[in-house]
């Protein structure tokens, strides 16, 4: 079963039609048992990723706040080997970065062949927040939508797999979380005014991530949009979505290291003077 939301290329994505509280028809207990096996089995198909060094694999996070991005980071990628697996999380951009045009900063961390690169926040927010708080009018940001499809396009046609997941959650659910915040001091250190400012701007926010979903939905970067509202739930769902899509690379990947092994064996055993 598809647990996340996967819409086809050139149709109108509706969020409000999605609804953010699923559970796939099971219980807690069968998802995280479902989650386990898919976490084990992506961490199989991320070393034979680094081992084969062929591709490049680009995890795009986005989401409200308290959707969960950090969450999935922790759960989905819990066995991947640190070694092979690099986290970047996209802030208010910096003077210098602000003086160079909106992909410069993204395209500095996209992953090199064989890594796993995990962007917490992305090149979209320069369709979202830009949008949604008026802080760039509407003839700057438009444009962006297919210059942000001319990019993952370059990324694609060189080796870059490319992953972009929407963690829908609900407003009811947000205001849940945000309070529960305040009642948690373990998690004092993640509140912040901002937050709840942010939510006064809930409408503008889901219709920017609407159409960016909508115009930048293409065969080589699809979107997938995943149901939030239950964090275990949201963790199958993405971690579903990534093993599905690695999947078919997984026989070219052994056949490829197959032959890489069998010529150093070949040279193992002329050093050694085998017979």
């Amino acid at each position: 079963m598809t647990y996340a939301l996967r819409t086809t290329p050139g149709t109108q994505v509706d969020l409000a039609a999605t609804a953010p509280k699923q559970d796939g028809g099971l219980t807690k207990a069968e998802g995280e048992e479902r989650l386990a096996a898919l976490v084990a089995e992506l961490a199989d198909l991320q070393e034979l990723l680094y081992a084969a060094g062929d591709h490049a694999l680009l995890v795009i996070l986005q989401g409200m706040d308290t959707s969960g991005k950090d969450g999935t980071v922790r759960e989905v990628f819990a066995d991947v080997s640190p070694v092979g697996c690099h986290v970047v999380g996209f802030k208010v951009p910096t003077a210098e970065e602000l003086g160079h045009d909106f992909l410069w900063r993204i395209h500095q961390k996209t992953p090199v062949m064989g890594m796993l690169t995990v962007f917490n926040r992305s090149q979209y927010e320069d369709v979202l927040v830009v949008r949604a708080r008026g802080i760039a009018p509407e003839s700057v940001w438009r444009p962006r939508y297919e210059q942000i499809n001319a990019f993952e396009s370059l990324l694609a046609s060189t080796g870059t797999i490319i992953v972009k997941c929407f963690l829908h959650i609900s407003k009811e659910e947000q205001e849940e979380r945000l309070r529960a915040r305040e009642a948690d001091v373990t998690k004092a250190w993640k509140l912040a005014v901002g937050d709840w400012e942010e939510r006064a701007f809930w409408d503008d926010y889901q219709a920017a991530y609407a159409e960016a979903i909508t115009r930048c939905n293409t065969p080589h970067s699809p979107w997938a949009i995943i149901p939030a509202d239950r964090k275990w739930f949201r963790n199958l769902a993405v971690a579903e979505t990534l093993v599905e899509t690695l999947r078919p690379y997984r026989d070219g990947w052994l056949a490829a290291l197959g032959e890489r092994g069998a010529d150093e064996l070949v040279k193992i055993r002329a050093l050694r003077g085998d017979d």
